[in-house]
């Protein structure tokens, strides 16, 4: 049976806002899991990918390019990460009765694409709830959530644009967020340098 890709959207945007909300004041210059990009970095690139992957639905751009994201924050990135996400889930919300909406990937079912939206979000709070030291680990539940999504769309993206690095092994043993981690490119035991 198919994940609910609604449901994981609301759990990874919730997991993505509480990380934001944790990050300490001296925690946005951090290094994080995605090599080249501090803290704010990671959370402008999830900002802007969550818009940017409903630009089709809402005919609204990001404002910057979501792989070039800006190593600065506004006056108020929770507020502004906040309406960001609420903008995103009515979008894809929106068209949950449509055979298919457009995407970035082409047009797909609604949930398809908030799963997609889902798995973004949850990697980048783990990036975010890592790099700041925060105890607020990527759980099974939601992983298991977007196993399905991250198979169908992880490689294509990595293959078609370089965006994940490649899969890091893992234990036979490995649990479902650690299998995901690994899957698209991140070290599951990933931790600042001291």
């Amino acid at each position: 049976m198919a994940a609910d890709g609604f449901a994981a959207l609301k759990q990874a945007h919730d997991y993505l806002l509480s990380t934001v909300r944790g990050i300490p004041q001296d925690g946005w210059g951090n290094a994080t899991p995605c090599s080249e990009w501090t803290v704010r970095q990671v959370l402008n690139h999830a900002r802007l990918d969550q818009q940017g992957l409903v630009m089709q639905i809402t005919g609204v751009q990001p404002a910057q390019d979501p792989f070039e994201p800006a190593d600065a924050v506004s006056a108020d990135p929770v507020g502004e990460l906040e309406l960001v996400l609420r903008d995103a889930s009515a979008a894809w919300t929106s068209g949950q009765d449509a055979d298919s909406v457009p995407t970035p990937m082409g047009p797909m079912p609604a949930h398809l694409g908030a799963a997609a939206a889902a798995l973004d979000a949850a990697l980048h709070a783990w990036d975010i709830a890592r790099a700041t030291g925060q105890d607020l680990p990527l759980t099974d539940e939601l992983a298991e959530a977007l196993e399905e999504i991250a198979g169908n769309l992880v490689d294509f993206v990595r293959d078609s644009f370089g965006k994940y690095a490649p899969a890091v092994p893992t234990a036979t043993t490995a649990g479902a967020a650690e299998r995901l981690l690994a899957f698209t490119g991140r070290d599951p035991n990933w931790a600042p340098a001291a």
